[in-house]
């Protein structure tokens, strides 16, 4: 029986192994699902099959540098306390090295990249890591950012990792101006870097909310167009990095800081650990006390 992409993954959901033990073990059982977990249980490689369905949302943010070349990452697990776990910290540097060397496009295709020696791919040396500290673990996304011997990048990590900010900086070599820079986007979380990259769509939309907005205010419709101007500023500042106070010096614009050390901001990326995810509900230390208690 041919074993499909779809069993493979179907295998992985289950049993938490890697793709490359899956796809073996689905081979060596002619396809039966069952009979492949089972395979893969003698084997000890479904240690983490039970892990496989619960919320990662805790982790940690890491920054990997080299040369002209950087990336980020967010590997997430279960607990806040697995982050100061050693084979954690350990998993995040190692998977930063793989990827700003690796360069690969997408999450699942870095899972399925010789890891290190080659002995194993980067999907199985998780599902290693997850087996001996007890939790889920994943990689949840990257990004590589590429730039030229007269550009900067600035990294910046904050609460040991919880929020992760990489900047490019062009027309200036100077990574302490674009740490900055990295600094305020941790602090203040802007969406783009300039107005030219807000969708002009999403502007009209702003529009018509504050003219809404100003007419029920009662103000007359021949003041209405300048206030919606005015008010349409305000906007761009709390989404465009260029417009906002710096936070190191409110009294200059981002765009200022950074044009006065003749540079430019070509791109920023901000990670927060488990934005966008669904948070566990139960309080770990209310379990903790409960399991004293008894």
């Amino acid at each position: 029986m041919a074993v499909t992409a779809k069993m493979v993954k179907e295998l992985r959901e289950k049993t938490g192994a890697g793709m490359m033990d899956c796809k073996k073990a689905l081979t060596e059982t002619n396809g039966d699902m069952e009979q492949a977990i089972d395979f893969l249980r003698e084997k000890g490689m479904a240690k983490a099959a039970k892990k496989a369905d619960r919320v990662a949302a805790e982790g940690l943010t890491h920054i990997e540098l080299d040369g002209n070349r950087a990336a980020i990452i967010e590997v997430n697990c279960e607990t806040d306390f697995v982050t100061k776990n050693d084979q954690f910290k350990q998993l995040l540097s190692d998977l930063g090295k793989h990827i700003v060397k690796n360069n690969p496009e997408t999450v699942e295709e870095a899972l399925q990249q010789p890891f290190l020696d080659g002995s194993e791919t980067v999907d199985a040396a998780i599902t290693t890591v997850v087996s001996k500290i007890g939790e889920k673990i994943s990689l949840r996304r990257f990004t590589v950012l590429e730039k030229t011997d007269n550009d900067a990048f600035g990294a910046y990590l904050h609460m040991g990792g919880r929020i992760g900010v990489l900047s490019l900086l062009e027309g200036t070599t100077d990574e302490e101006v674009a740490k900055d820079v990295a600094m305020h986007v941790a602090a203040i979380n802007p969406r783009y870097v300039s107005r030219d990259e807000v969708a002009e769509e999403e502007v009209n939309s702003e529009r018509e909310v504050l003219k809404t907005q100003a007419l029920n205010e009662g103000k007359p419709e021949n003041i209405v167009e300048k206030m919606v101007e005015g008010r349409l500023g305000k906007f761009f500042e709390e989404i465009v990095l260029l417009e906002q106070s710096f936070v190191k010096d409110p009294d200059q614009k981002v765009k200022k800081y950074v044009g006065d050390k003749g540079a430019s901001v070509k791109a920023f990326i901000r990670y927060e650990v488990g934005e966008g995810m669904e948070k566990r509900e139960d309080n770990f230390a209310e379990e903790v006390m409960s399991q004293i208690k008894k």
